[in-house]
C-alpha cells in the first residue's frame, strides 16, 4: 500500500476512519464482554482500516508501513504460543524501526529522553526476575526500540508524543501480565485500549505535522491541505 497524490482517495477517508473507530469500539465491547469471537474478527481489522486511512489521506509510506508491520503482530499475537508471540514482537518492533526512519532528525526534547531512560530503568530492573528466563533479553532489546521510539515521537508534536507514550504502557501491560504482576480488571481490555489510541494518535499527529517531515528520509512528504 502506497501513499496517494494530494486529493485522490480523500473522499475514502472520513468513511475509512469511522469504520476503524467502530472496529475498534466492537473490539473493545468484544473485550469487556468476555467474547472471544468478537477480538478474533474485530482486532485483526484495526490496523488495515487505520492504514487504508492514513494513505487516503496521503500519509508517508512509513507511516503506513508501520501500521501494517502493527497488523503482523496483532494477528501473530492472537495464538498463545511462545514462537507466536516472539514473531509479534519482531514485527511491532519492524514498525518502531519504521516511524524511527520517519522520524529522521527531526528534534525531540532531550529532558524527555532523560524521563523516559529513568522509568525504562527502572521497569527493567524490577521486572526482569518475574520475567521468564528465555524472553528476558528479547524483551529488554524490544523495550529499549520502543522506548527510543516513543521519545522520538516527541518531535511530531504532542498528539504523537502522547500515542508514543500510550503504546509504550500498553506494552508495560503486556509485560506484567507475563510476569505475573497483579492486573487490572479485564487486562486485554485496558491493553487494546491503549494500543489502538496510541496508533490513532500517532498516524494522526504525524498527518497533521505535514512539512516537518520533509527531512525523515524516503518516504517522507510535503504539507498538505487536506481535511479529514
Amino acid at each position: 500500500m502506497t501513499a496517494e497524490a494530494p486529493g485522490r482517495g480523500q473522499r475514502f477517508a472520513r468513511p475509512l476512519l469511522i469504520a476503524f473507530l467502530v472496529a475498534a469500539a466492537v473490539d473493545l465491547a468484544g473485550l469487556l464482554a468476555d467474547a472471544g469471537t468478537v477480538h478474533l474478527v474485530a482486532k485483526p481489522l484495526l490496523m488495515p482500516l487505520l492504514a487504508a486511512y492514513a494513505a487516503a489521506r496521503g500519509g508517508p509510506g512509513p507511516l503506513i508501513a508501520a501500521l501494517l508491520f502493527g497488523w503482523g503482530g496483532d494477528t501473530l499475537l492472537l495464538p498463545d504460543h511462545d514462537l507466536a508471540f516472539l514473531a509479534g514482537m519482531g514485527s511491532f518492533a519492524a514498525g518502531h524501526v519504521c516511524y524511527l526512519w520517519l522520524f529522521g532528525r527531526a528534534r525531540a526534547p532531550l529532558p524527555t529522553a532523560l524521563g523516559y531512560a529513568v522509568v525504562l530503568a527502572v521497569f527493567l530492573v524490577l521486572i526482569w526476575p518475574d520475567l521468564p528466563a528465555e524472553l528476558r533479553v528479547p524483551l529488554t532489546g524490544y523495550s529499549l526500540l520502543l522506548t527510543a521510539m516513543a521519545w522520538r515521537a516527541g518531535a511530531r508534536g504532542r498528539r504523537a508524543a502522547l500515542g508514543g507514550s500510550l503504546f509504550l504502557l500498553s506494552d508495560a501491560l503486556i509485560a506484567t501480565g507475563i510476569a505475573h504482576w497483579p492486573q487490572l480488571p479485564v487486562p486485554d481490555f485496558w491493553v487494546m485500549l491503549t494500543y489502538i489510541a496510541a496508533q490513532l494518535l500517532l498516524t494522526v499527529g504525524i498527518l497533521a505535522s505535514g512539512a516537518k517531515a520533509t527531512d525523515a528520509g524516503p518516504g517522507a512528504y510535503r504539507e498538505r491541505s487536506i481535511s479529514r
